[in-house]
Formats: C-alpha cells, sequence, structure tokens
C-alpha cells in the first residue's frame, strides 16, 4: 500500500545523503519504496507505542540509505550477479567448513594464504567463528562481543578480514561471519556507559534496581547453563542493579523492546554487509525478545524483528543472506523461515540440527526408525530457504528431537536419550566412542555430548589400541555420517579438522579461560605436519581427505542435489538402511545409507515405487553399475557404506 508520508521520509533521506541516479541508486529507491511500508508494519508491531518510535523509524530509513551510499560498487555488482543467478545459495556447487582462524592457522593474513588448501577439498565457502573484539577470559568463544567493529588483535585487524574476503571473491568463494544480537560483553561500550550510571544506556540493557522483576522472570525462564552459569541475572556493583545474564554473568542480554536498540544492530548488521559477507548468521536468536511469564525463548516478536531485519537487508544489501542459529525442537525450526504471509521471508537458512543429531542417534543403534519418525516434520522446510547440513560444528549435539519420534520406533524416550549419551561418552560397553556429557543438568540428568566428529566414530580409541580393523571401521562411520549431511538436501557445512580425522584435542585442559567448558576438546588446534599427510597415499588424513573430496565432487556434478525441496523419503525396507530420492525433471539419485556394522540388505521394491521405475542404476560412490532386481531380490550394501545411485 502506498503510504505518502513514507515517501517523503525517503526523498528526505535521499537529498540528506546526496544519493545520486545511477543505475544501482535508482534499484535501491525501487526495493525501498516497494518495501518500506512491510518495514513500517512491522516496526509497528514491535514499537507503536513507544514515546520514541518515530524519530528511530527515521534514523531507520537513514541507515539503510546511508549503508547503500557506502555500499562498494564491486558488491553492488556482486548482488546484481546472485539476483540472476536466482536463490543462489540454494546450489548444490556450494561446499562449506566453519573454523576457527588462530585454531586453524593462526591468523587472518594467514587464512588468506589457505585458499589452495580449500580449493584442493573442493569447499567455496567458509564460516570464520567469531572474529570481533571480545575480553580474554570471558570471550565465550568469541560470543561476548567488546567491539562489533574492532577484529580481535588475535585475529589480525579489520584490513586483513578486508583482505581475505577480496581474496575469496577473486577465488569465487562465499564467506560467512557472526552477529552477536541477543548480547554483548560486559566490556562494551554501551555496558560501561550503563555501569557509569548512563540512563540512556542502562535502557539498552535488562537493569532493575532490585529483584523484584528479575525473580518474576525466574519462574519461568531455564538455566542455559546450569553448571558452570546457573541463573539468568547478575548484580553489578559498580551501579547497585541486576542485569539480566541469560548465557554467562559477563553477556549482558540487549533489549530489543527499545528501537535504539534495534537501529544500533541494524547499522552493524549492514557494516558486515559492506564488508563483503554472504551470509550472515545470526546468533541465539531464540532469545532476542523478552517477555515476563514465559520462558524468553521462540517469542512471537523474534521473529517478528527478524522478518525486519530480512526486509532491511534485502532493500540495502539484496546479495547477503541470513542464518538464524536456532538450535530448537523441530516444529520449531520451521518458524524461523516465516510464517504466514512471511513464508520464506524470514530467516534463509537454518541448522538442521535434528537431522544431525538423528544421524548420530542412528549410529549408535545401528537402527534408523527414530530419524525417520522426524522426517515429516523436517520436509516442511519452505522452498526457496535451505538448511546448513552438518555432523559436527563448534557446539555440543543435544538430543531435542520430541519424545513421540522416539516411541514410534518402540523405544524408552528416558531410556534412549540415556542409551544414546552413554554410548557417546563411553559408558557403554564396547562403544567404540570417546565423547564427554557436556552441561548435564543435576535435576533432570539431561546433557548434551560433545567431541569430535573421529572420536565419536571410534578412530581415537582404534588408533590407541592400534587396531587397524577397528581404525578402518571408524573411518567407514565418519565418510557415511558425512556422506548423509552431504546429500540429504541444504549446504553440507564441515567442521575444521573433521576432513582429516583429527581426534579429541585436550590442550584445552591447560588453559584457565577453557577448562570449564569441554566443548574445547572438538574444537581443536591445527598440526599442519598432520594435515599434511594428506599428500601421503594410505595415511589415515589422506584416505579421509580423499573421501571427502569425492564426495564434493560427486554433489557437484549432480543438479538433482541442490536445495530444490525436491527430497523423498523411500519405504524403509530395512530397519538399518535410511534411503532417499533426490529428483530434478527427469533426473534421479537414489541414496541409500547402511549405518549398521553388518552387511545389509535393501529389496529393489523400495526403487520402484516412486514413479517410472528404472532398469539401470550407476553408483557414483563405487563407479559401479546396477541392473535394478525383481522384487524379493536384493541391493547389498557393505557396513558402514552407502550408495548413490542414479537413474540411467
Amino acid at each position: 500500500m502506498y503510504d505518502y508520508l513514507l515517501h517523503q521520509k525517503i526523498n528526505a533521506a535521499f537529498l540528506k545523503l546526496k544519493i545520486g541516479k545511477d543505475e544501482a541508486d535508482l534499484s535501491f529507491y525501487s526495493r525501498l519504496i516497494a518495501n518500506t511500508s512491510v518495514i513500517k508494519s512491522l516496526y509497528d508491531e514491535l514499537y507503536q507505542h513507544h514515546s520514541k518510535a518515530a524519530v528511530h523509524f527515521d534514523g531507520l530509513i537513514n541507515c539503510l540509505a546511508t549503508a547503500h551510499k557506502k555500499r562498494r560498487i564491486a558488491l553492488k555488482k556482486r548482488d546484481t550477479a546472485k539476483a540472476e543467478k536466482g536463490l543462489w545459495f540454494l546450489s548444490n556447487e556450494i561446499t562449506g567448513m566453519s573454523l576457527y582462524v588462530d585454531n586453524f592457522c593462526g591468523n587472518l593474513t594467514n587464512l588468506g594464504d589457505k585458499l589452495g588448501y580449500f580449493k584442493k577439498l573442493g569447499v567455496n565457502f567458509l564460516h570464520l567463528m567469531p572474529l570481533f573484539e571480545s575480553p580474554a577470559g570471558e570471550s565465550d568463544g568469541g560470543y561476548a562481543v567488546s567491539d562489533y567493529s574492532k577484529v580481535d588483535a588475535r585475529f589480525g585487524s579489520l584490513d586483513n578480514l578486508k583482505t581475505v574476503q577480496q581474496k575469496m571473491s577473486e577465488a569465487d568463494m562465499y564467506l560467512m561471519i557472526d552477529i552477536v544480537l541477543n548480547h554483548t560483553s560486559h566490556q562494551h561500550e554501551w555496558a560501561i556507559k550503563a555501569k557509569q550510571g548512563d540512563k540512556n544506556y542502562q535502557d539498552y540493557f535488562y537493569m532493575y534496581d532490585d529483584r523484584l522483576i528479575p525473580d518474576s522472570f525466574e519462574k519461568d525462564m531455564p538455566d542455559i547453563f546450569p553448571e558452570t552459569a546457573p541463573g539468568n541475572f547478575t548484580y553489578i556493583p559498580e551501579c547497585h542493579k541486576w542485569v539480566m545474564t541469560v548465557f554467562h554473568n559477563y553477556q549482558w542480554d540487549l533489549n530489543f523492546g527499545n528501537p535504539a536498540v534495534l537501529v544500533e544492530m541494524l547499522d552493524i548488521i549492514l557494516f558486515y554487509a559492506n564488508l563483503g559477507i554472504d551470509v550472515l548468521r545470526i546468533d541465539a536468536p531464540a532469545f532476542i525478545w523478552k517477555q515476563q511469564g514465559t520462558t524468553c525463548q521462540n517469542l512471537p516478536k523474534a521473529h517478528t524483528i527478524l522478518r525486519l531485519l530480512k526486509q532491511c537487508v534485502q532493500v540495502a544489501s539484496p546479495g547477503m543472506a541470513l542464518l538464524g542459529e536456532a538450535i530448537v525442537a523441530p516444529k520449531e525450526i520451521m518458524n524461523y523461515f516465516g510464517t504466514g504471509n512471511f513464508i520464506a521471508k524470514e530467516c534463509d537458512f537454518a541448522y538442521n540440527a535434528t537431522q544431525m543429531a538423528l544421524q548420530w542417534d542412528a549410529l549408535a543403534t545401528g537402527d534408523t526408525r527414530v530419524m525417520l519418525a522426524a522426517q515429516h516434520e523436517l520436509l516442511k522446510k519452505p522452498y526457496g530457504t535451505s538448511w546448513i547440513t552438518y555432523t559436527r560444528c563448534h557446539d555440543d549435539i543435544g538430543l531435542g528431537y520430541d519424545d513421540y519420534m522416539i516411541q514410534q520406533a518402540s523405544f524408552d524416550p528416558y531410556k534412549h536419550r540415556k542409551f544414546i549419551k552413554d554410548f557417546y561418552s563411553g559408558n557403554v560397553p564396547g562403544s567404540p566412542a570417546t565423547g564427554a556429557l557436556f552441561s548435564v543438568n543435576p535435576k533432570t540428568q539431561d546433557a548434551r555430548i560433545s567431541g569430535t566428529l573421529a572420536s565419536l566414530c571410534g578412530l581415537e580409541k582404534a588408533i590407541a589400541t592400534n587396531n587397524e580393523e577397528e581404525i578402518n571401521t571408524a573411518i567407514n562411520r565418519i565418510i557415511v555420517m558425512q556422506a548423509f549431511s552431504f546429500f540429504i538436501g541444504g549446504l553440507p557445512m564441515l567442521f575444521y579438522g573433521d576432513e582429516v580425522g583429527y581426534t579429541n584435542d585436550y590442550s584445552y585442559l591447560s588453559d584457565p579461560a577453557k577448562s570449564y567448558d569441554n566443548r574445547w576438546m572438538h574444537r581443536p588446534v591445527i598440526d599442519w605436519a598432520k594435515n599434511n599427510n594428506i599428500d601421503i597415499d594410505g595415511s589415515i588424513e589422506q584416505r579421509i581427505f580423499s573421501a571427502t573430496h569425492l564426495l564434493n565432487s560427486i554433489r557437484k556434478k549432480l543438479p538433482m542435489l541442490a536445495d530444490c525441496s525436491n527430497l523423498t523419503w523411500l519405504s524403509p525396507y530395512n530397519i538399518h538402511v535410511a534411503g532417499f530420492l533426490r529428483q530434478l525433471d527427469d533426473k534421479r539419485l537414489y541414496c541409500f545409507f547402511n549405518l549398521k556394522n553388518e552387511m545389509c540388505y535393501v529389496d529393489w521394491q523400495t526403487v520402484k515405487e516412486k514413479g517410472n521405475p528404472p532398469a539401470l542404476l550407476f553408483d557414483h560412490w563405487q563407479q559401479q553399475e546396477y541392473v535394478v532386481g525383481r522384487d524379493k531380490e536384493y541391493l547389498v550394501i557393505e557396513p558402514y557404506s552407502f550408495c548413490l545411485l542414479e537413474a540411467v
């Protein structure tokens, strides 16, 4: 709907900033005119009753116009090139890796020199874990930001980051970084001013004179880290107030009920966009709106904020996609892609954390039934959005899938989860895994799992006993897990070190800033002498690296593996084998994964049930051709192996 007053605000912003009338300016003007009514409507959902709503909305419009004016010509051209591809981020030709720059190679300058390593692996998308300034000893791995515009000195400088981005762009690579929206470090300038008594900045946080309101909040808010950071408020002696600190006492939650905070954070988002960031990972979006009488998670207005930010980004930097890091239940995650009139208009990406955890469930039990019971929820992801698929990341493994999914597989939910936790922490006789439990809740015994991909798959134990057979089995487990995440649909994201089989790194125990958090065991410090073993035939590193490279190569040449919402699960003729079909036009790929340590048989009937039955199949993994047999004849799959069968 046309709004004359909004149009005048836009014109005033253009005049003030002396924005011209070249092609890029006219395109921006068109996007702004087309989207401002929606932006204003979303803004009003949040702030229409706020006394300074009008002033800060003017600030929002100026923020968009200023960001456009500052955007480099090269980035505007990149925006256009992405637009011409359509939904560029759905491509099967993008494979990612997530890494800590310091642990991976020391600093950003060294990272720029390592791009050949990623090319050799087939990775063309990097997620750099938090880069911006955070206090030593109170950084939460970089998620306690004290300056959103200053790269932490241990990584280098902002200019170094710009250089890496430029090199990656020239190499046709994509870059993702984090924005920590929910909270800042207590050493951030805003928090320092709040401690000094500045009422304006105290309103940037949830600060209270006594425990009355905090106690009201606490009745319904769970503890995120019950072992290391119980409670959700911290007393600040400098100003004699209580401040909300949901994660750690040095991370102050930002008050998005204040429109000034929204505009400040939008300005930072667009600053990152103008660095040339292709995907911005929004950390902990489930927490960004707080309301008494609730858990303060996944509230409707948190989604309103995300939709508003998405609208603003597509106006000022349309080539940048948004990832919502919401690690929530399967039904809840769908809301982060948008609902109602905003389907596929909220976050472009979400982590498929449910599928990741279900794969670990299936690997431990050798039974795919719990995994299959969840798929009806995961298939609800709307077209035009995508998953980040992965086997491991910097975080722990939570078992957040619903009880009914476990019950459908005829398991008791409590006993089943206990078995999974015991299996991966090495407390089940015969378990090959070397992991640890993280954040154990003493009341409920709920816990998550830490450990590298290789250690959880048994490689650490196998190497320790020098058991060649077990080493081979562990490598097979690693590759089948990676293959599953590569072909199930979405953008596969490797975690650094997994491509060469790093086992748990226990050096964190000697660092007081990390020793309390066993997740650091799966955040290794890279030994490049070990990584160079990828050039030694038959080494563990070479076997895992070359297999991962092959997975990349296969995925990139098969167009049906683009995320076109084209996943169909196949009938489970064998509970140890998961099978699905990826189809695009007349191209079909049947994928089967054996998650049991024994040879499995799949009735050929399973490939005949979906449309025109194929007569001949080519396995891209084994480079082998199969003639589809009659019913009651079988496809035979080796232990911890898989088939990628294209109809020919």
